[in-house]
């Protein structure tokens, strides 16, 4: 059985049983693991076993959303742990590439493609979900995004809120600006926005309903008449704005329209503007979509490579003023996450299926383990039309760490004035 020589290879760390079709018994890695039961996958017919073993992305994830692989004493996301710890471990080990990998690579361009009207189509796939299975799992402020654990005993609530402040501060928001939230999601980063400085926000979405509820929160907190939401592609946006901000929503652009994402946004940006594009990004070459990804969870994204978009940017007039990885943050996310959804099963049964319940388990478990065995980081790039716009040095992020923690510190003055802003005045670029 070949999936018996990629696993007897394969783990060498940990313990593994694996129970074919026949019911034949096969062990793997350390006969003493520290004690306890072995992790026990037990494949359900035989052909599962040649499929995991010749292409296993999409079919591992296939075969645990029909209930042909089960798992005992553990559930999926032990066995990608399991893997993942051994593959990060063993130097040389590498899985099987697989024919669906090899197809993504072979159709990479045509899978990237994202015009205005498959945009739309793909972000109505995940993002018009029922509303209530994102609150199954999200925290409060319905952030569907890498949180940013500035502590590591904060809250999923708390490292959300530390995400869309530390965000805020490299916008260097000023009382006046006219502020555009691409992919604005349920409006939480807008509304933070709005809340921290005395600013107009335009959030803009692919997904109807997104901007039914960002809608109904900003009419909620009274901000309504300078928060607006719309059900627009960015690249119809008009008018210009001095700050610009786009949190996980570059991973859906797709590598071929990237030049054409950049222009706009150089185009959209005033003179002494500053962008920051929040995205989750590959710590290694240029590569494909995960097969099981692309097809079930997010059709048409793309998680990019720094040298991809750096390359894209160096095009344009715009300036690269600050790069920053974040390290495993996703994967702290993406546990509680995760975490949530299992003590949630049954309602999201009730909602959806056994079938989509397993498959939303595989997504996040698979995800959680790229961050923290893979090469998946989040970039945070802050981008500018001009050199001289911000501080020399990236003290001004940091000047109240309290930031992080609570939201009425943002409500005092940074400059001094009296007057209650987030960064320095739009017009005193010069102030390092």
């Amino acid at each position: 059985m070949i999936i018996e020589k990629v696993l007897r290879r394969l783990i060498t760390k940990g313990r593994l049983v694996l129970i074919d079709a026949a019911g034949k018994r096969y062990e793997f890695g350390e006969t003493d693991s520290g004690g306890g039961d072995a992790l026990t996958m037990t494949l359900k017919d035989a052909a599962v076993a040649r499929q995991l073993a010749f292409d296993p992305d999409p079919k591992l994830g296939e075969a645990y959303m029909d209930g042909r692989v089960e798992f005992a004493n553990g559930r999926i996301w032990d066995f990608l742990e399991l893997v993942g710890r051994n593959l990060t471990d063993g130097g040389e080990k590498r899985l099987p590439f697989g024919l669906s990998r090899l197809l993504g690579f072979l159709l990479r361009f045509y899978h990237q493609l994202n015009p205005a009207h498959r945009s739309r189509r793909n972000v109505a796939h995940h993002y018009d979900l029922s509303g209530e299975l994102y609150e199954l799992f999200l925290d409060s402020d319905r952030q569907y995004s890498c949180a940013y654990y500035a502590r590591p005993d904060m809250s999923l609530d708390e490292a959300q809120a530390a995400k869309k402040r530390h965000i805020a501060r490299k916008l260097m928001l000023a009382p006046g600006h006219r502020v555009l939230d691409i992919g604005c999601g349920w409006g939480g980063m807008a509304l933070t926005i709005a809340e921290m400085a005395d600013v107009e926000v335009l959030g803009v979405t692919l997904s109807q309903e997104q901007l039914t509820v960002a809608r109904q929160r900003a009419e909620r907190a009274g901000v309504a008449d300078r928060v607006k939401f719309e059900l627009i592609d960015y690249r119809h946006v008009e008018g210009q704005f001095d700050r610009i901000v786009s949190v996980g929503m570059f991973e859906h652009v797709g590598a071929p329209h990237y030049p054409e994402y950049f222009r706009t946004v150089e185009n959209l940006l005033t003179h002494d503007g500053v962008a920051l594009i929040h995205t989750i990004g590959r710590n290694e070459q240029p590569g494909i979509t995960s097969p099981f990804i692309r097809k079930y969870i997010f059709p048409g994204g793309y998680i990019p490579a720094l040298s991809e978009v750096a390359r894209t940017i160096e095009r344009t007039g715009l300036f690269m003023t600050d790069i920053e990885v974040l390290r495993l943050h996703y994967a702290e996310t993406l546990k509680e996450w995760r975490r949530r959804f299992l003590g949630n099963w049954d309602r999201a049964k009730e909602i959806y299926d056994e079938r989509f319940c397993r498959m939303w388990e595989f997504y996040l478990a698979g995800s959680e383990m790229s961050f923290r065995y893979d090469t998946m980081v989040n970039f945070q790039i802050q981008l500018t039309r001009r050199n001289d716009i911000l501080p020399m040095t990236r003290d001004y992020i940091y000047v109240d760490e309290a930031l992080t923690d609570g939201p009425k510190k943002a409500e005092q003055p940074l400059d001094g004035s009296g007057s209650p802003t987030v960064g320095v005045p739009r017009k005193s670029p010069q102030t390092a």
